[in-house]
């Protein structure tokens, strides 16, 4: 295999290829990640924990497979972080909570299973804010150990980030994979709702949780996700519908059609993060993409406060047997978020869930409109300091509405910290998506590295 990369430096498909060509072993894959772990764990913190002797075993059964001629899938053999609300059979799952502390499932979470059927290999479990809140982790940002990594999938962003895996599975209410992925240079992933299997997955809100994908580019993203994606009776709000081929898919789009919107994401951006995304549109025009401004409909106003009430009330459903018994250990936002929701009128929650439905409708005849909508990726480059996980106000509407959503990053701010853009798609149109941003990543031609070496 000839490159300059370490091997934990390759993409998946970089990687994958070298392994089907017999350059490259699971072993030599796993042994590169777990030393970069050794390498930059301690100042980044990415980890709740990591299961050297599981990855070491497992990918040495998987190169016995590769050498009788049995490869499962472009997977096979790639080392892969899972956050930490995730069922592992085995392995802890402590969702960021003190009285979770030891417990370990007797089962995989759906995605975990798929995962592991298709040959990756997992290399332990990333950080979490508490139970997928606000309350932080310990996970650091790479770019600068003062700052944020963003949130709820804080190890995940930052592990992937500082190459101590490949990709990291995440889950996004509101802005849990996005932004993480904005804060930290990589690309981030979210289907429409229902696409991929909650089912085994501590839940925060069954109407909005979704399961994200974080990794360096958009193939490896549209990869795990073609891995991942199908309908589960055991998840009730599974998509019972044909997962578009993505993969064959990525490189079909010609130069996009994309929408510009202002209105409500430009208004909470910094100015800095204003400047770089119209420098960023300029830069797409050039290499041949049309781009007009479009505006939301009035409806789209409101939308935020309608997410946060149908979480609240969801959150506090999920977690009412156990607050009753552990409240005082829960963090500080989550436990607010509990008691808004205990005390919210089942009216209103009714009239919620009413509205979402008719900002949906509003919503997505612009959606259909234009192969992608274009938005700031974040409100800026990771926020200073350790206490907030940052503003998910950019991620937000499409959580609440559902749709497919990727975060490509898109360049440095003045400080040396990424910024990133934000496309949206059509529902239930990944395959479009993850095209269009395979489009935007060629033209674009950002790859970033944080300087930990």
């Amino acid at each position: 295999m000839t490159t300059t990369k370490k091997l934990y430096e390759l993409t998946i498909m970089e990687a994958s290829s070298a392994i089907a060509k017999g350059e490259l072993t699971s072993l030599q894959l796993v042994n590169s990640c777990l030393e970069r772990i050794g390498a930059v764990e301690e100042k980044i913190q990415a980890w709740a924990l990591v299961d050297r002797e599981g990855a070491l075993q497992t990918a040495q059964r998987l190169d016995r497979e590769l050498r009788r001629g049995q490869r499962r899938s472009l997977l096979h053999g790639i080392p892969l972080g899972i956050k930490d609300i995730f069922y592992t059979t085995g392995l802890r799952t402590e969702a960021g909570s003190p009285f979770w502390s030891g417990f370990v499932p007797s089962y995989d979470a759906a995605t975990v299973a798929r995962l592991k059927e298709a040959g990756a290999i997992i290399l332990g479990k990333t950080q979490t804010t508490q139970f997928a809140y606000l309350d932080p982790a310990p996970t650091r940002n790479p770019w600068n150990t003062a700052h944020t990594p963003g949130g709820s999938s804080s190890g995940s962003g930052a592990g992937v980030a500082a190459s101590m895996c490949f990709a990291a599975l995440g889950s996004q209410t509101i802005g849990s994979v996005l932004r993480p992925a904005a804060y930290n240079g990589i690309v981030g992933f979210k289907p429409h709702h229902g696409r991929i299997s909650t089912y085994g997955v501590v839940p925060l809100s069954w109407t909005l949780d979704h399961i994200g994908i974080l990794a360096r580019t958009v193939a490896d993203v549209a990869l795990v996700f073609q891995t991942i994606a199908g309908y589960d009776p055991r998840d009730i709000c599974s998509l019972d519908a044909p997962v578009p081929d993505c993969l064959n898919n990525l490189e079909s789009q010609k130069t996009p059609h994309l929408g510009l919107v202002r209105q409500h994401f430009f208004e909470h951006a910094d100015d800095e993060m204003r400047h770089h995304t119209e420098k960023v549109v300029e830069r797409l025009r050039q290499a041949g993409a049309k781009v007009e401004e479009i505006t939301p409909p009035p409806s789209f106003a409101t939308i935020r406060d309608i997410g946060r009430l149908i979480m609240a009330v969801e959150g506090a459903t999920n977690h009412q047997e156990m607050f009753a018994k552990h409240k005082d250990e829960y963090g500080p936002k989550i436990r607010g978020l509990i008691e808004e929701g205990l005390k919210t009128p089942a009216t209103d929650y009714a009239k919620a869930r009413q509205t979402r439905l008719q900002q949906y409708a509003d919503m997505e005849p612009l959606l259909h409109q234009m192969d992608a909508l274009l938005t700031p990726g974040a409100t800026g480059a990771a926020p200073h300091g350790l206490a907030s996980t940052g503003s998910a106000v950019m991620q937000g509407p499409w959580s609440i509405l559902g749709v497919p959503a990727i975060s490509l990053p898109t360049g440095l701010n003045k400080d040396g910290l990424p910024l990133a853009i934000q496309l949206s798609g059509p529902p239930r149109a990944e395959d479009r998506l993850l095209a269009v941003a395979r489009w935007c990543e060629k033209a674009l031609k950002v790859q970033l590295q944080p300087p930990l070496d």
